[in-house]
């Protein structure tokens, strides 16, 4: 398959951007022919949750989405690939073999104030025992009712995240979740593991060396953990940076591509050989990156002059229904093993700014380097 093309063919175009709430996919949800959609529940704030079924396979498998309200783009990609099962003669052959229940946006009221948290400002992602909220409660009854054999857990990850070989920035992260303390890779996990290192094949013709391994610390409260404890194995898909890339639509695609390789290595029965190496050989996640870097900077600070670096960080918020990113300097020191998505050698030119010109944590990047160059929101302003 050329996956590339096909991602453009079934792409959704109604939708794009961060900023992705219940009502801007449920008129997707509700017009698809061939999709069973039914409403399984409320909210904390009365928002409905959707779920979708699609297909009459033997071999059932559970996706969702937007646990986490501020964790779009797999959301995007998701209703890429229900167009895909719906619209395309491989995705007809698909439903022959498999049956698909997928939750959409798990967490429409963290959507909309875009937020990790649900209304009641707890994360989900860590209500997998106590299930103190409604919409925990909707997706493991879910679980129970419907018996998957496999589980994708969809997120988001911040920019922060680089793989730790390559110093390139972690586009798509993988985790098969651990079930014990011990980390103990059984068979069930080992189906999870086959998935990934097929979806990582794939990808690293397209993104080499951009593909991380996310931390599989044993949290039994997280519903990856909890499902694979179950004895269900349970595939985690992390949507992160690309470069230039802040409104993740270039991301969107390879996790598209990600979910059809999975898709595809189940439905050919593909057998990974040597698969649990090939897994450990994913380079695991590291907080390497900020969005900015400016090196070589220079103020006075009790009459001496200093020499350091700055790093930005964005702040994503909502402001007319439209995310922006706000940059702010988030360290300021000896950036040594970090990385900037954009970088900057400011050549030990003056720092000045309209407050006290000297740089301080949490302050709005907006500032002067020598006499001529002006940083507006952490960027040059041409």
């Amino acid at each position: 398959m050329n996956l590339e093309e096909i991602f453009y063919q079934y792409k959704e175009t109604a939708i794009a951007g961060r900023y992705i709430t219940l009502s801007s996919i449920a008129d997707l949800l509700l017009n698809n022919k061939g999709i069973e959609t039914t409403i399984i529940g409320k909210s904390v704030q009365e928002k409905p949750i959707y779920q979708l079924k699609i297909g009459k396979g033997t071999t059932k498998i559970l996706m969702w989405s937007q646990m986490h309200g501020n964790e779009s783009t797999t959301t995007k990609a998701l209703i890429d690939f229900i167009n895909f099962l719906t619209q395309s003669e491989i995705g007809m052959q698909f439903q022959e073999q498999f049956s698909f229940c997928i939750l959409p946006m798990l967490n429409p009221d963290g959507a909309a104030l875009y937020t990790r948290e649900n209304a009641n400002l707890v994360d989900l992602n860590r209500d997998a025992q106590n299930l103190s909220q409604p919409e925990s409660k909707l997706l493991r009854k879910t679980f129970n009712d419907f018996q998957p054999h496999y589980c994708y857990n969809l997120h988001d990850q911040r920019t922060i995240y680089g793989t730790e070989e390559k110093n390139k920035p972690a586009t798509v992260s993988f985790l098969a979740p651990s079930f014990d303390e011990n980390r103990t890779i059984n068979a069930v996990r080992t189906k999870a593991i086959k998935v990934i290192v097929a979806m990582n094949d794939v990808l690293q013709v397209y993104i080499p060396n951009q593909v991380g391994r996310f931390d599989d610390s044993f949290n039994i409260n997280c519903v990856g953990d909890t499902f694979q404890n179950l004895e269900v194995p349970t595939i985690l898909i992390e949507a992160g940076h690309f470069p230039d890339d802040y409104e993740r639509e270039i991301t969107r695609k390879y996790i598209f591509m990600a979910i059809i390789s999975g898709i595809e290595s189940l439905y050919n029965n593909y057998e990974q050989e040597h698969a649990i190496d090939k897994y450990l050989k994913i380079p695991e996640n590291k907080v390497c990156y900020y969005d900015v870097i400016y090196k070589n900077i220079c103020w006075f600070e009790d009459s001496k002059l200093v020499v350091s670096s700055l790093g930005i960080q964005y702040k994503e918020e909502v402001k007319n229904a439209v995310i922006t990113f706000t940059a702010y300097i988030e360290k300021i020191g000896n950036l040594e093993g970090f990385f900037g998505h954009l970088e900057f050698d400011a050549k030990k030119e003056l720092y000045s700014d309209n407050l006290q010109n000297i740089p301080e944590i949490s302050q709005k990047a907006n500032f002067f380097i020598g006499k001529s160059i002006n940083i507006v929101n952490g960027l040059i302003k041409m």
